[in-house]
C-alpha cells in the first residue's frame, strides 16, 4: 500500500491514505471479535468465513441488514462516535436472533464527508464492540468518502450479518396458542429508532446535551440519548435452549404496534397490559415536549421494552429466572389471546 497515492484524487476530496490509516487503527480491535470461523484476514475482495455445522441436520443460513438512523445527528453534535457502531450490530443481530439464529459474522458500510482516520477508528470500535457482545465476527467493511455529496463531518453508518440455525429450531409462530406468556425484555433507552421525532420534539438543534437531567437521574439528554442499544443475543440464545419459544418481536421502528404483530399469527392477539410496563422516564420527557399522543409513542417507540418474547404459561416463570440469571430483568407484560387484531394495549 506504501505506492497507493494519489494527488489528483486528493484534490477532489478524497485521501486514500486516510483510508489505509484508518485500517490500521481499527485492526487491534476487530481482531477482538475473532471467533474462529474467519478464513481470511481484513483487506480483501470479500470476508471469508468457515461456520460450525456440528450437530445440524438442515442449516439454514439467517441475513439481515440494517442502519443507525438518524441518532448519528446527535453523535456528531456531540463529537462521540465510539457507540453508534454498537447500535448498527444490534439493530441488525436482534432481528436475526426473532428467527433463532445465532450471528455468525458482521460487516459494516460506512460513507462519510471526509475520512478522519481517528474518528473512523472510533466508529468501527463500536462495531467491534457490539460484535464481541453479540459472539460474532467482524469479517470485512467498507469506508467510503463523499466529497461534494455530505458535508466533511457528516457520515452514516449501515451493516450487515449473517447468522445460522438448524430448520427445525427455527422460531415461527406456529406452536404459539391462547394463555401464553408475552415476556418484556427491557431496553437500554429509545435504542436507535424514531429519532427524527425525537430531534424536533426535543428541539435537539437548541438543547441543552450536556447539562444533568433531573427527570434522567442526573444523566444529561445528550448521554441518554446516545445510550446504545441494548444486544440481546446471548440471553436469548441460552433461553431457547431451555424453553420452548413461541414468537420472538425486536421492538424497533414502528414500535408496540408494528413490530409485536410481526411474530403473531392469524387468529391471536397479544394483549398488552400497560400498567405492568416499565417506562423509563426519557419517553415521558419526549412525549411532554412534543406534546405527542400515546397512541403515537407506542407506535414509534420502544416504551422500554427492546424485545419481546412469547413463551407457553407453565414456562413463564422458568424464563425470567434464565433471563434474570443472563443479567435481563425481563417480566411478564401481557397474554396471547384470541382475536383478529394481533395486538392490544390496555
Amino acid at each position: 500500500m506504501e505506492k497507493s497515492f494519489s494527488e489528483s484524487y486528493r484534490s477532489a476530496g478524497v485521501d486514500i491514505t486516510a483510508g489505509y490509516r484508518s485500517v490500521e487503527l481499527m485492526k487491534a480491535d476487530i481482531k477482538r471479535t475473532a471467533t474462529g470461523g474467519e478464513v481470511s484476514g481484513i483487506g480483501g475482495f470479500g470476508g471469508l468465513f468457515l461456520p460450525d455445522l456440528s450437530g445440524m441436520k438442515e442449516p439454514v443460513l439467517v441475513s439481515g441488514t440494517d442502519g443507525v438512523g438518524t441518532k448519528i445527528a446527535l453523535a456528531i453534535m456531540l463529537d462521540k462516535h465510539d457507540t453508534v457502531g454498537i447500535d448498527c450490530v444490534a439493530m441488525c443481530v436482534n432481528d436475526i436472533i426473532c428467527c433463532g439464529a445465532k450471528p455468525l459474522f458482521f460487516l459494516d458500510y460506512i460513507a462519510c464527508g471526509q475520512n478522519v482516520p481517528e474518528k473512523i477508528a472510533a466508529i468501527v470500535k463500536g462495531v467491534c464492540d457490539g460484535c464481541v457482545d453479540a459472539g460474532c465476527s467482524l469479517i470485512g467493511g467498507e469506508t467510503a468518502e463523499h466529497p461534494g455529496m455530505m458535508p466533511k463531518e457528516d457520515y452514516d453508518l449501515a451493516g450487515y450479518c449473517t447468522g445460522i440455525v438448524d430448520r427445525e429450531k427455527i422460531i415461527d409462530n406456529t406452536t404459539m396458542t391462547v394463555g401464553d406468556a408475552v415476556i418484556a425484555l427491557p431496553s437500554s433507552g429509545v435504542h436507535s429508532n424514531g429519532f427524527s421525532l425525537i430531534r424536533k420534539a426535543l428541539d435537539i438543534q437548541n438543547a441543552d446535551l450536556r447539562s444533568p437531567v433531573p427527570e434522567l437521574g442526573g444523566k444529561s439528554l445528550g448521554e441518554t440519548l446516545l445510550t446504545p442499544t441494548k444486544i440481546y443475543v446471548r440471553p436469548v440464545l441460552r433461553l431457547l435452549d431451555e424453553v420452548s419459544v413461541r414468537g420472538i418481536s425486536h421492538i424497533t421502528g414502528g414500535g408496540f404496534y408494528e413490530n409485536i404483530p410481526r411474530s403473531i399469527p392469524d387468529g391471536l392477539c397479544a394483549k398488552i397490559d400497560k400498567s405492568a410496563l416499565r417506562i423509563p422516564p426519557i419517553f415521558g420527557l419526549i412525549r411532554e415536549k412534543g406534546n405527542i399522543p400515546e397512541r403515537d409513542m407506542f407506535n414509534t417507540f420502544n416504551m422500554g421494552v427492546g424485545m419481546s418474547v412469547v413463551v407457553p404459561r407453565e414456562s413463564a416463570e422458568r424464563s425470567l429466572e434464565i433471563l434474570k440469571d443472563s443479567g435481563i430483568d425481563a417480566y411478564v407484560i401481557g397474554e396471547i389471546v384470541a382475536g383478529e387484531d394481533k395486538i392490544v394495549i390496555e
